[in-house]
């Protein structure tokens, strides 16, 4: 199974950003971590992080003529606001979980607010970075509605 696992805007900074937060998992951390875990669940994974919007959208454009079967999605910022992503996702009709190291639910009022979602099949959020592993289980065993 192919995976992609995308990272939104300030990612790349895991471990130097808010670490009280986010935690001190530095990205390069996470992406070793989830190489292992997928390896352990016989899933191919390919990591993308742009700081970007418009190359998160190409990316996921790609994900549909490379055969993709799964996307975890961390838009970061752009989790409140991109239509774009959104549309996207909706486009390439890809099983896509988005996911949020921290509790996006009990932050500021702006973050509680997720125009992904409806894309998704799933939405993990407050698990730390053991939410990317959960994340790959639901698509992996396929524990999702759709």
């Amino acid at each position: 199974m192919k995976i992609e696992i995308i990272n939104g805007p300030n990612m790349n900074m895991l471990g130097i950003r808010e670490p009280g937060i986010y935690g001190k998992t530095t990205y390069k951390d996470l992406c070793g971590m989830l190489e292992k875990y997928c390896g352990e669940k016989g899933v191919q994974p390919h990591f993308f992080q742009s700081n970007c919007e418009g190359e998160i959208i190409t990316r996921i454009h790609e994900c549909y003529f490379e055969k993709v079967e799964g996307i975890v999605i961390n838009p970061a910022a752009y989790t409140h606001y991109s239509y774009a992503i959104f549309d996207a996702l909706k486009t390439v009709n890809i099983p896509a979980v988005e996911v949020h190291i921290s509790d996006i639910e009990k932050r500021e009022d702006f973050r509680k607010n997720s125009v992904i979602t409806p894309a998704c099949v799933a939405r993990i959020a407050g698990e730390g970075i053991n939410g990317y592993m959960h994340a790959i289980d639901i698509l992996v065993h396929k524990t999702y509605k759709k």
